[in-house]
């Protein structure tokens, strides 16, 4: 079985409805939700992922928070149910949502698949190595560290090529925009398994970008 192919629409659904619990329940009392044992027991394995809120209905920037782990070190529930409050209130880009705006967020998970450094013998080649749609990056050089989600260059039609996306990435990590093309600058890809809210509350789609 492949890494894309683990997780069901119903195990989505049950993670989404977890992180919104969380978030909701830790606004109101300002502690993380106890975690039920049927997620404890059915998503232990370790993995990266990202919980991204995004205003609904808003087409022009939506995003209202993002924040995750990129390396497989915790559990999937402990990941999520550390990440899930940060993106409300951790991520410096934005104030702390309020419980009030969570009638109108959005939820995304992006579950991710280990980082595989690309090797190439001329930096050229990352323009046929990378997928959009398809791949996420990571963009390293020194102690400066940066990542896209693989929907970035795709959501709210922004329609990148893959030399976009590779410089805005650098970008992310705090390095010019043509790092990328030095060799010096580390390049990694990965991949997520998508699951993102219709509407507040509503239902839970499985997202496929390619």
């Amino acid at each position: 079985m492949s890494e894309e192919d683990k997780f069901s629409l119903e195990e989505g659904t049950i993670l989404l409805r977890f992180a919104r619990d969380n978030i909701e329940f830790f606004l109101k009392n300002n502690r993380r939700i106890p975690i039920p044992d049927q997620i404890k027991n059915k998503f232990k394995e370790k993995y990266g992922a990202f919980v991204t809120l995004n205003r609904y209905n808003d087409i022009g920037n939506p995003l209202r928070g993002c924040i995750g782990y990129i390396e497989p070190t915790y559990s999937l529930y402990d990941v999520i149910h550390k990440i899930s409050i940060s993106s409300a209130i951790e991520d410096p880009r934005f104030p702390s949502v309020s419980l009030e705006e969570m009638d109108n967020i959005v939820i995304e998970l992006s579950i991710l698949t280990p980082p595989k450094l690309l090797e190439v013998s001329d930096t050229k080649e990352y323009l046929d190595k990378i997928v959009i749609g398809r791949d996420g990056l990571i963009a390293e050089k020194g102690m400066r560290r940066g990542l896209l989600l693989p929907q970035v260059p795709v959501d709210h039609e922004r329609n990148w090529d893959v030399e976009t996306f590779l410089s805005h990435t650098c970008s992310k990590a705090w390095l010019d925009s043509n790092a990328w093309k030095e060799r010096s600058t580390k390049i990694y890809s990965f991949q997520a398994i998508l699951f993102e809210e219709e509407k507040p509350w509503g239902n839970v789609v499985r997202k496929y970008l390619k």
